[in-house]
């Protein structure tokens, strides 16, 4: 058998205060001399005291902890955004414990319960599908906190997040605007009725009065580089090739890019390339590639800001509240110009 937790009252025994005073001293109380709580402490310290945060989460009702849930922890993006989420909850007194569902509808609804189970104050949660969202609504119509960071207004849950469709919409009106039209788009996301970016690709297109050719759109089967690299050589095999290519995220143009690098396309002049996220490694490709910024820093604070209002309503949750924050367009190289 392992060796027995220190107790409150091992502290007491050893410092010959009362198990009251050694209680209110190691929660920080003003009421206890300070000379006093640093003997208790040093005590504490000595003796490997670690606190019962599940007794303590029975008393109070809630155990500090928050639930993240995400789809791809390999994805920069959401990389930045879990490492962004569990600073800010950190400074707020939280701890964060994180689950990725693999792109996996019921490995989704399983981390969930787990979570559930593990009796976590709320959960914020990067779902696998924009559509599928019944039972992350049951839970919130069951009175229990959680907030989406993709955003669907007629979803009845509340959500932080990028607008996706301005974000798309930007960049393919950008292509349009130096001169493209005939554009071609990698995005895996329609197969799980993820629609946000195909549709900004297609309101960008109807306003210019360009016919969206249905033989120009990608599925690249994945998000990684190398899926990107396979989905642009299937655009560039056709008989009319596009001039420009709208990337879903920042991984599937850097794929992109790699493609043009290895059958000698010089990028904007033969072929500009566009993606989405701006993460470090699109900036800092050997051709700077053009890419729609995602707002890790806002999307967090709002987001756990929203959580924590949740968590704290006095008499149920309020009305659900959707905020798309409208993202930047960074314009580099990869779509800098066609001239020499």
């Amino acid at each position: 058998m392992g060796k027995s937790p220190i107790r409150l009252k091992d502290i007491a025994d050893r410092t010959g205060f009362s198990v009251n005073t050694v209680s209110l001293a190691l929660r920080q109380s003003p009421r206890i001399p300070e000379e006093t709580s640093l003997r208790i402490r040093e005590a504490a310290e000595a003796l490997n005291y670690l606190p019962n945060h599940v007794a303590k989460s029975l008393v109070n009702r809630e155990t500090k902890t928050i639930g993240l849930v995400l789809t791809d922890i390999t994805n920069p993006a959401l990389t930045q955004v879990a490492q962004a989420i569990e600073m800010a909850l950190s400074t707020r007194g939280y701890s964060t414990l994180f689950a990725t569902s693999n792109n996996d509808l019921e490995e989704e609804k399983r981390v969930i319960e787990v979570f559930r189970s593990r009796q976590v104050d709320g959960m914020l949660i990067y779902p696998r599908s924009h559509r599928e969202l019944a039972h992350i609504r049951r839970l919130r119509q069951a009175g229990y906190p959680v907030v989406l960071l993709v955003g669907d207004p007629d979803a009845g849950i509340d959500a932080v997040c990028v607008d996706e469709r301005r974000g798309a919409y930007r960049a393919v009106r950008h292509l349009i605007d130096i001169g493209h039209s005939r554009i071609g788009i990698i995005d895996t996301s329609n197969a799980k009725g993820n629609l946000e970016k195909r549709d900004g690709y297609t309101q960008a297109h109807q306003e210019a009065g360009i016919l969206v050719d249905m033989e120009l759109l990608a599925d690249p089967l994945g998000n990684s580089v190398i899926r990107g690299y396979w989905a642009m050589d299937r655009l560039m095999s056709m008989p009319v090739r596009p001039t420009a290519v709208f990337a879903a995220n920042d991984s599937l143009a850097i794929g992109a890019l790699r493609w043009t690098q290895k059958n000698n396309l010089r990028v904007p002049k033969d072929v500009a390339i566009i993606g989405f996220d701006n993460i470090e490694f699109a900036e800092h490709a050997a051709t700077p590639i053009s890419s729609v910024k995602y707002e890790v820093e806002m999307v967090t604070e709002l987001a756990v800001e929203r959580l924590l209002q949740l968590i704290a309503a006095p008499d149920g949750l309020p009305k659900p509240r959707v905020t798309m924050i409208d993202p930047e367009l960074i314009v580099r190289d990869s779509t800098a110009g066609r001239g020499d």
